[in-house]
């Protein structure tokens, strides 16, 4: 058989998700930001207590991975909307959680942490006033909506040595990994190209709410691929938006976005709508290199086709498809990061500075304002 032709079948064993984290976290990075020393002042050897504020974010049901591991105590949550608080407070993510105020929780000395899960306009606010109480926080996409709140926000967490977590779901994906590590190594040579689409059908109700933000499918689901392009190439030299609105719906959702971002030697374009059906199957991030090709799909359970022009460690020349034996889980990984960030075990593996390139990169890619 031509080596060319060869398709060659790997499966990844691992024991875990947070095994995964914990490779991954005592890897070396290829990300350029330079890394704080140290974000928590005093290592907690605890349980680490936390809440969380808000449940209107699309990723709020996350809560309950904290409270599925030992190493957190989740002692509440705040829903400042009573309709929407009896609406959720079922919900087998929220069910026998204590519901609480926000003062409450900022008050609270013993809160160590704070998932920060209110709608995207008002999450910055939320997390300055977690920053200035002393919480460290876990900060969902997209970072708000102001470049220059954000980085106020991330100036105070530094002068307070607190740890913000952006709430990017992919930072784990062991496909995601695999390709950092693979880069790191140079298996895929001098990168010229990266593709990647992320997009769903999104249903009337949840159009009208996003229709809000003028950034549409881009600033809400676009930003995850944004997070992995800025972590790969750093930060682009120039970024296009071309938003659309292709439904026929009667809302203003920009639900159909492309941003094409420029590189010295590369180009990148990300694709995301609200229109596509089954578009979680075609979820994908595609790297192109002098020396190979690492194509991801579907990112919410990854599998990897992996394209050599020689053959490496562990890898033959030509085609070979790669799958991973656990499921992938969104926030195990993150939830085990923060845990041993704030042990004092590691130093964060996402910079502020990325953080707020990464942020410079949506707002951009989303026909948005960065002087905000």
């Amino acid at each position: 058989m031509n080596l060319n032709s060869f398709i060659s079948r790997r499966v990844f064993q691992n024991s875990s998700v947070s095994l995964l984290a914990a490779n991954y976290l005592s890897s070396t990075s290829a990300l350029s930001f330079a890394t704080p020393k140290s974000i928590a002042a005093e290592p907690l050897k605890k349980k680490i207590s936390i809440a969380q504020i808000g449940t209107s974010h699309g990723h709020a049901t996350k809560i309950s991975v904290y409270r599925k591991s030992e190493d957190y105590e989740v002692v509440g949550i705040v829903e400042s909307n009573p309709a929407r608080q009896k609406q959720v407070q079922d919900l087998p993510a929220f069910r026998g959680l204590k519901w609480l105020s926000i003062d409450q929780v900022l008050n609270d000395s013993s809160v160590d942490a704070v998932l920060i899960e209110s709608d995207v306009r008002d999450s910055l606010a939320i997390a300055e006033r977690c920053i200035l109480a002393n919480k460290h926080v876990h900060l969902d996409k997209p970072a708000g909506e102001s470049l220059q709140h954000l980085s106020k926000i991330l100036d105070l967490a530094k002068q307070r040595q607190r740890f913000v977590q952006m709430g990017y779901m992919y930072r784990f994906n062991p496909g995601w990994l695999l390709l950092k590590q693979l880069h790191s190594k140079g298996y895929l040579g001098e990168i010229f190209e990266v593709q990647a689409v992320m997009s769903k059908v999104i249903g009337n109700e949840d159009r009208k709410s996003l229709a809000t933000y003028p950034g549409g499918t881009m600033f809400e689901l676009g930003c995850h691929l944004i997070d992995l392009l800025v972590d790969l190439l750093g930060t682009p030299t120039k970024i296009n938006s071309f938003p659309r609105h292709s439904g026929n719906h009667s809302d203003t959702l920009m639900d159909n976005m492309l941003a094409v971002f420029e590189y010295p030697k590369a180009v990148a374009s990300i694709k995301s709508s609200a229109l596509e059906v089954e578009g979680f199957a075609r979820r994908h991030f595609t790297v192109c290199g002098t020396q190979g090709t690492f194509h991801i799909q579907p990112l919410d359970q990854p599998k990897v086709i992996l394209s050599l022009d020689q053959p490496r460690e562990g890898y033959v020349k030509g085609t070979q498809e790669i799958s991973f034996s656990n499921p992938f889980e969104r926030y195990v990984a993150d939830a085990a990061e923060m845990v041993q960030v704030l042990r004092g075990e590691t130093t964060p593996r996402y910079s502020y500075e990325h953080d707020l390139a990464v942020q410079r990169a949506v707002l951009l890619a989303s026909n948005l304002s960065i002087e905000n």
